[in-house]
């Protein structure tokens, strides 16, 4: 018995099977490497296809062009109540679309709660939209651990297609009383420039 491996495709005597001459490993090796680079090329394409069914639905979106209407919306809040946009007619709102994985949402909600805080009996709120695919159970967690007490619900595929795509986190809506986009903030929204939208805001209503 040999303690040697023997390279597959070959005899003892180290010549090919078809011959001596290798030929048919070779044409065998061809195939084979084509059939591999064609599982390949077909992965990526599904890859591909994912991350573009990902973004896709969300980028043919209707545009949200400041001083236009706000799209209405309704979204079961993670405390088990319900919300209408249009309800909110009459209140400063911002609509920030957010998730827990996002570094720069994790930055700017707190400052939201503490605007929310000094501003809600004065006719502001926030309506946070998660984008988390985890589902209610991470955000709900997050909620807690960083005492947000404004309303938070999922958002769904058409919120964001309503609100012109929001394929990039955070993104945020700044209405006025009368629904209107008055500001679209893609990135964060620095907490001490929130607070001044909201005092022009509330100030524009009491006139």
């Amino acid at each position: 018995m040999s303690n040697s491996a023997r390279k597959p495709g070959t005899t003892k005597n180290g010549k090919g099977r078809n011959g001596g001459n290798g030929r048919a490993g070779g044409k065998e090796a061809g195939r084979s490497g084509r059939w591999f680079r064609a599982v390949e090329v077909t992965l990526w394409v599904l890859v591909i296809g994912a991350v573009a069914y990902r973004f896709v639905p969300a980028a043919a979106a209707h545009p949200v062009a400041e001083n236009g209407t706000a799209p209405d919306f309704t979204v079961k809040t993670l405390n088990g109540g319900k919300l209408s946009l249009s309800d909110l007619r009459g209140h400063v709102v911002l609509v920030n679309f957010w998730a827990t994985w996002c570094p720069p949402c994790r930055l700017e909600i707190p400052g939201f709660q503490r605007v929310y805080q000094d501003y809600k009996d004065k006719g502001f709120t926030v309506v946070g939209l998660s984008t988390d695919e985890q589902g209610p159970g991470v955000v709900n967690a997050f909620i807690r651990q960083n005492g947000i007490t404004y309303p938070v619900g999922m958002a769904t595929d058409e919120m964001r297609r309503l609100y012109g795509g929001v394929d990039a986190l955070p993104e945020s809506f700044l209405l006025d009383e009368s629904g209107r986009v008055r500001k679209r903030v893609e990135g964060m929204f620095n907490e001490s420039i929130l607070r001044q939208d909201v005092d022009h805001l509330l100030a524009e209503g009491e006139k």
